[in-house]
């Protein structure tokens, strides 16, 4: 059984150096850099106008028809999946990873990911599809069929493919294995003997996600946008207050923070201590992929929810797709990454070796109490992680929906709930390893349909807003 694992592990490494190597890395900043000069900064531009539009709505009545959703849960069930373990766990792993520099080059993703989602969600809508059964369907496979030509349709394929499996690493491996271990590490600040009881903690958790999984999925899309609708907002407030606490409370070290993550993005070492193993190119590697990983901007995912929206205009369900982006990673990713480097030092963080999320509690813990960190940790990352999993429970229905048609909808989910036991149980290191592949891999075959594309993305957004010149006259 070990080879087996090991063989897998050296196997996945090899894919991995590749598909997160230069050339992909290229890929997924020059298509953000694309589409933000061909929009002419309009993330930047417009970022007022966009939370005019978005924010500035939430609270209005909206209201949808059969197989769609409203805009917002359209939003919530995206930001379902993109709020979720990156935002806690993956920041851990680029802070201890990359160093306090990796912070910077998660925001110069972010800031192109904006005009990457927009264009992204504006594609999903403008190429969707009703099923069978009268949903709306869209995403990556369908823009790229409907809008390249069925010449293209076995592109759509290929992400669909990768989606599907990615929906098993980085929508359930991860987020379960990331729930039970926050929980144990919760539970052991309580009880300390807990710890001998672990595997049947983590089966009973299990079991308990896998009921509540199945009853959201086999509702489906409406289902799981009231779900998403109601979690989204209390889970974020609660981690951002706890965040901004500690930020509260070291208010003072803020400057030095700020200066540790400028200087680090171009010389790591000399802020980690000369850690050989933190070198300029990892630094950018950790911070774009945990940014990819957190706000999924260029992954292709989030369009699939959006595809469900009630909302016919393509560039207002776009404008989503910029709030998404700035509020998953500027905001909540940029307040773990703050929490971690204020409150506690370069020792604890231990620069170049993977932490976990015990550090994130720590660092809570160091203003709240070191059970009120842990308490509320476990509590925010499972649910982030719930959430995450119902909305890659829909990505990879529409996948394998696309690929084998409706037959195949129930014995995905089955699987994809049944998995659940194995994702509690398994090497965590290993999960987040091969969700990292997967989620490179479907990033090719989505920005490639966004390249040839990016024409109709500066199309409609300048018709839009020509019109609403005139309009305005």
């Amino acid at each position: 059984m070990a080879q087996i694992y090991d063989a897998i592990a050296a196997g996945n490494s090899w894919l991995n150096n590749i598909v997160w190597g230069v050339p992909a890395l290229v890929l997924l900043m020059g298509a953000g850099i694309i589409l933000t000069v061909g929009l002419k900064g309009f993330q930047f531009r417009k970022f007022g106008y966009a939370m005019k539009n978005t924010l500035g709505k939430m609270f209005q009545k909206q209201e949808a028809k059969a197989g769609e959703v409203t805009p917002l849960q359209a939003l919530t069930t995206a930001l379902a999946a993109t709020v979720g373990t990156g935002n806690i766990a993956g920041i851990t792993f680029a802070v201890t990873l990359g160093g306090p520099g990796s912070i910077f080059w998660l925001w110069v993703s972010a800031l192109l990911g904006m005009a990457t989602k927009y264009s992204e969600v504006l594609l999903s809508v403008k190429f969707r599809e009703r099923n069978v059964v009268g949903d709306w369907v869209g995403g990556p496979m369908y823009y790229i069929k409907n809008g390249l030509g069925k010449n293209w349709k076995w592109l759509g394929a290929v992400f669909c493919i990768f989606g599907g499996l990615a929906s098993f690493g980085i929508g359930n491996a991860v987020q379960v294995g990331e729930i039970t271990s926050a929980v144990n590490t919760a539970i052991r600040s309580f009880a300390p003997s807990a710890a001998e009881h672990e595997l049947v903690i983590n089966i009973v958790l299990a079991v308990i996600l896998m009921v509540i999984i199945g009853v959201v999925l086999v509702g489906g899309i409406k289902r799981i946008g009231e779900v998403t609708e109601f979690m989204v907002p209390i889970m974020s407030v609660i981690y951002i207050v706890a965040c901004l606490l500690v930020v509260g409370a070291n208010i003072t070290k803020v400057p030095h923070v700020f200066a540790m993550i400028f200087q680090g993005a171009f010389t790591p070492q000399g802020v980690t201590g000369g850690v050989a193993a933190i070198t300029i190119k990892t630094c950018i590697e950790w911070g774009v992929k945990r940014g990819v990983f957190s706000n999924e901007a260029g992954l292709g995912s989030a369009p699939i929810a959006h595809a469900a929206t009630s909302e016919t205009n393509p560039v207002k369900q776009g404008l989503y797709g910029i709030f998404e982006v700035f509020m998953d990673t500027i905001v909540i990713c940029t307040l773990s990454g703050l929490t971690l480097l204020l409150a506690l030092d370069a020792e604890t963080i231990n620069y170049g070796v993977k932490g976990t999320t015990a550090l994130n509690a720590q660092a809570l813990g160091t203003v709240l109490g070191g059970k009120a960190g842990a308490l509320i940790i476990a509590i925010g990352l499972s649910l982030f992680a719930l959430s995450t999993v119902l909305s890659w429970g829909l990505y990879g229905t529409r996948c394998w929906e696309y690929l084998l048609g409706e037959k195949a909808v129930k014995p995905y989910q089955i699987i994809f709930t049944l998995v659940v036991i194995i994702s509690a149980t398994m090497d965590l290191s290993l999960a987040w390893n091969i969700a990292d592949t997967l989620n490179g891999l479907m990033a090719i075959p989505n920005l490639i349909g966004l390249i040839l594309l990016c024409p109709v993305v500066f199309k409609m957004t300048r018709e839009y807003f020509d019109n609403e010149k005139r309009l305005r006259k």
